[in-house]
């Protein structure tokens, strides 16, 4: 009997709709893992599996979702898929961890973590009275908003000094300087900023942009609800982005592809490109830090730089999460320039995380310095933006099984914008602020 099976239970114990996408989605990602992108392979297997669920389980049985995990395993064991099979085992080991470890909410300090910089900028948040949303408050209650504005951006300009500074002090051997860090870190206007900032010194640079490294739409992972993934390192044509450093550094030339992204292809041997002795390779990539892009190229020629906005500012319900404010700001940045709905953002951003969490959060100890391009005063302006809003996507979600990560999002920014006083007029933010990058109004060219 086909079509017998219609609900899944979760981990959490929810009940929801049976899914046969999210199975091939699952084993297509996995296959991707391997260099493996045939997606009809992937709906056969999922076909099988399906098959293989349907020939079980009795009418108006109710499967757990580990009973479907085990038969896909099995499945791909059988049908001669062992590498698929065992990346599918081992992301599925890796999520019962970080589950487990989140129940356990373990004390043990992890390497993963900047603690320095975090107490650095615990210190100078301490020490200009913007350490918890109360003080925040009396401050821009007396009128010190601009004031605010001004310590903050200058915080974030001395980092960029700092890291400037460093690399013109490797300039003999360093050949590549990789701007990195997880979604709506600032890459973009952190990467500007500091060739504006070197090319007055005398370095000259060449720019290699990772985005026409994407595959074909056609063969992209999708995420769990079929959407594609671009956050995934697996998104992008990684032998052949490390293949075309390797020759870049050494002085080589390569043809770097084209994508274009109104018809989502790819278009190999494009653009001629050579990089000469007097000039430094620049890379903006969310990816920098993943091992496979930079494989195979001395550590000392290359610099890494990492972006994350370590706001130490302390709620009624603790620290402000950074991915938060990065969740926020990429929904203003998508909203106003590519027209992808808030809602969209808020829905799928635990994915992102996820995504950050296995290929970028573990890599931070690799980098050579540290910019917080957080800034105190967001927060204030994000309030008359988004908190209505809020409001109703928490209202929306509270009922929801199929989003409960949704709904808590939701739930913890709503309690933390109410705490927030809100400001309107943004005119004492810089127009070649890092903000502007998401609030709009920037004389940047991006």
């Amino acid at each position: 009997m086909t079509g017998q099976i219609t609900q899944v239970i979760k981990r959490s114990g929810a009940v929801v709709p049976f899914n046969r996408d999210r199975i091939v989605n699952a084993i297509y990602r996995a296959a991707v893992t391997v260099g493996g992108r045939d997606r009809q392979r992937a709906e056969l297997l999922a076909d099988r599996v399906v098959a293989a669920l349907e020939e079980n389980t009795l009418p108006g049985q109710v499967l757990h979702i580990e009973e479907i995990q085990d038969l896909v395993e099995k499945v791909l064991i059988e049908k001669g898929h062992a590498k698929v099979a065992k990346e599918y085992i081992l992301y599925r080991n890796k999520r019962t961890r970080r589950r487990q470890k989140a129940i356990e909410k373990t004390s043990l300090p992890s390497n993963n973590i900047p603690w320095a910089k975090i107490w650095h900028t615990l210190d100078w948040a301490v020490n200009h009275n913007l350490h918890t949303v109360e003080s925040l408050n009396e401050r821009v209650g007396r009128g010190e908003f601009p004031h605010i504005v001004h310590e903050s951006e200058s915080a974030y300009e001395d980092d960029l000094v700092v890291a400037a500074e460093q690399i013109f002090e490797r300039r003999q051997e360093l050949r590549l300087v990789i701007i990195c860090g997880p979604s709506s870190s600032g890459k973009t206007t952190t990467t500007l900023k500091l060739e504006q900032l070197l090319e007055r010194e005398g370095l000259k640079f060449l720019t290699l942009n990772v985005d026409n490294y994407f595959f074909n739409l056609d063969v992209h992972p999708k995420d769990e609800f079929g959407d594609y993934d671009y956050e995934t390192p697996q998104s992008l044509d990684l032998p052949l982005v490390n293949e075309h450093l390797q020759r870049l550094v050494s002085g080589e030339e390569v043809k770097i592809p084209f994508y274009d992204f109104k018809t989502s292809r790819r278009f190999l041997d494009q653009t001629p490109m050579r990089l000469h002795e007097d000039e430094l390779l620049l890379i903006d990539s969310l990816h920098g830090l993943y091992p496979a892009m930079s494989e195979g190229i001395p550590d000392e020629t290359i610099f890494k730089l990492y972006l994350e906005p370590l706001l130490q500012l302390k709620g009624s319900s603790g620290y402000v999460r950074w991915t938060d404010l990065r969740l926020i700001r990429r929904m203003l940045r998508d909203a106003s320039h590519r027209s992808y709905n808030p809602r969209q953002t808020l829905e799928h951003w635990h994915y992102v995380r996820a995504s950050e969490m296995r290929n970028i959060i573990p890599f931070i100890g690799t980098t050579d310095y540290i910019i917080n391009s957080g800034m105190p005063y967001e927060l204030c302006l994000y309030r008359p933006r988004l908190l209505e809003s809020f409001k109703k996507w928490e209202r929306d979600y509270q009922d929801d099984p199929l989003r409960p990560d949704a709904y808590m999002r939701a739930t913890r920014v709503r309690q933390l914008l109410e705490e927030v006083v809100p400001v309107d007029d943004e005119s004492a933010v810089p127009h070649e602020s890092l903000l502007r990058e998401f609030i709009g109004g920037s004389t940047l060219k991006y």
